[in-house]
């Protein structure tokens, strides 16, 4: 059996964290199993889960400039304690430098970055992030990401593996019930949904879609906003909400566990990104038969139905769009490439391919 340390920052329900967990569900754990290394003092979402799936939790020091020698006094001892982990797939784009270069050192032969972004947020790390960016090809020894862009954006011109965030597509397929059921829960009949799945950072853009939706709801009293995720700009969103009176008007719920149930109650999905690895909530809301408009700045692997339409940031486009955005019988759309069931048999070959490899 393949043993695989997954390094994340939490287990929080967050798009690469469902990723990791629909592959880790469904994977054959007398082939491959999962463990995971964490940068987050307090447990996530899916800890738990993880235990009862035969998983194991590690819980590392924050990646703060001022822990550097703690965290790797921290990952010396752990790879010395745990001798069992051939294989490290990192998670946290240009940080994987820490983890990665302290699994290099311990001598683990296959030291796996994986990008997930086109971008880097501007913070207090964000010199060191630029940084760790260019010296990530130092300390990998492969490389994945979840499109062409993320890949090129972090690794340059290397040789990437692109692996695809599957889902349970079953679960995500359109299903009148259910959406009858969320929308008599949240008190949605009669109103035109327009909704967003995603974690409230500068990169998903959240001010222009409530910039949008305050001038579409001067037009129209249907028109209603679910917003659905969490993270540090939430105060700044409802901040607007209240001076904007629009209270009555958006729903934002947060952490749910029953987030492809929501799609369901949704007539619209919109993903106005500043920068995407992906995108899956677009991808996401397209499976469940959303008509999804979605930023010029999302890859072009998030099209994945002809529901989707692809505009430039600019606000008055984004309005008319909408406004003159008609209804139509909703329809479960396939797509092979994000389907679990077929791509976990990818991801096992690929980590087995990796280890044949050393033993050539």
């Amino acid at each position: 059996m393949i043993r695989v340390l997954q390094v994340v920052n939490i287990m929080d329900r967050a798009g690469i964290e469902t990723m990791l967990m629909n592959y880790y569900r469904v994977l054959d754990k007398t082939k491959v199993q999962f463990d995971f290394l964490t940068h987050r003092p307090v447990q996530g979402a899916y800890d738990e889960e993880i235990r009862a799936l035969g998983g194991k939790i590690y819980y590392a020091p924050r990646l703060y400039p001022q822990n550097y020698k703690e965290y790797f006094g921290y990952m010396h001892k752990f790879f010395e304690e745990h001798r069992e982990y051939e294989i490290v797939h990192s998670h946290i784009d240009a940080m994987s430098y820490l983890p990665l270069l302290a699994a290099k050192k311990a001598g683990i032969p296959v030291r796996i970055a994986h990008s997930h972004s086109t971008a880097i947020d501007f913070d207090f790390k964000w010199l060191l992030k630029q940084l760790f960016r260019k010296k990530i090809v130092k300390v990998a020894t492969n490389y994945a990401a979840c499109s062409l862009e993320a890949g090129r954006y972090l690794f340059g011109k290397k040789d990437v593996k692109i692996i695809y965030n599957a889902l349970n597509i079953e679960k995500y397929g359109y299903n009148v019930q259910v959406r009858d059921k969320k929308r008599k829960e949240l008190n949605l009949d009669g109103k035109y949904v327009i909704g967003h799945v995603g974690r409230f950072t500068k990169a998903k853009n959240h001010m222009f879609i409530l910039n949008v939706f305050n001038k579409l709801a001067e037009k129209d009293q249907s028109y209603f906003l679910l917003l659905i995720g969490k993270g540090e700009l939430m105060g700044e969103v409802q901040n607007y909400i209240r001076a904007k009176k629009l209270q009555n008007r958006v729903l934002i719920l947060s952490d749910r566990d029953d987030v492809c149930q929501l799609y369901q109650a949704m007539d619209l999905f919109v993903f106005p990104s500043k920068y995407e690895g992906l995108g899956m909530g677009a991808v996401e809301a397209q499976i469940s038969g959303l008509k999804t408009i979605v930023s010029d700045q999302v890859p072009k692997e998030v099209k994945v139905s002809d529901e989707l339409e692809v505009l430039k940031l600019d606000e008055n486009l984004w309005i008319e769009k909408i406004f003159h955005t008609q209804l139509e019988q909703r329809k479960t759309k396939y797509c092979e490439n994000y389907d679990v069931k077929k791509t976990v048999m990818d991801l096992k070959k690929y980590y087995e391919s990796l280890l044949e490899k050393l033993e050539k």
